[in-house]
């Protein structure tokens, strides 16, 4: 077991598949970037001396048109300040939601080549992260 996640395991990658296709998602997620992005040797940004947070810049920018092409949206986004409940230790720097008309148009982003290409810069920034599927509820008063 690891204490950090960049990518799905392949048994939550699986449940994932199996929840319902053809509803709306919402994907929490939070991010925690490197002090230096950590490319694989010989890409076109390794040796650049991007930060973390840098690189996620580039990651957004090169796979945003590709987000919006399957009609995802940011519909939250925040800046960590403080953990009320949870762990001490627990830290993010950032955190979104991501909404997607169904989960057919996610795989459809991530199956996409440029999206393949564009996934190495959010790699390269993350030293840890969480993706969080969520049905959308309504919103309003109450909980």
């Amino acid at each position: 077991m690891t204490d950090t996640y960049i990518d799905p395991s392949r048994a939550n990658f699986e449940a994932f598949k199996d929840l319902p296709r053809d509803e709306p998602i919402h994907m929490l997620n939070l991010l925690l970037y490197r002090e230096e992005a950590e490319y694989p040797e010989g890409h076109e940004n390794a040796g650049k001396g991007w930060s973390g947070r840098r690189a996620y810049e580039e990651y957004g920018k090169t796979s945003g048109p590709i987000f919006r092409r399957v009609g995802g949206e940011i519909v939250w986004r925040g800046a960590f300040q403080t953990v009320v409940t949870g762990p001490e230790a627990m830290r993010w720097h950032d955190g979104f939601v991501a909404q997607y008309p169904n989960s057919g148009a996610f795989f459809e982003m991530i199956k996409d080549a440029d999206y393949q290409k564009a996934v190495v810069n959010r790699t390269a920034a993350l030293a840890d992260s969480r993706l969080v599927r969520f049905k959308p509820g309504t919103a309003g008063e109450g909980f």
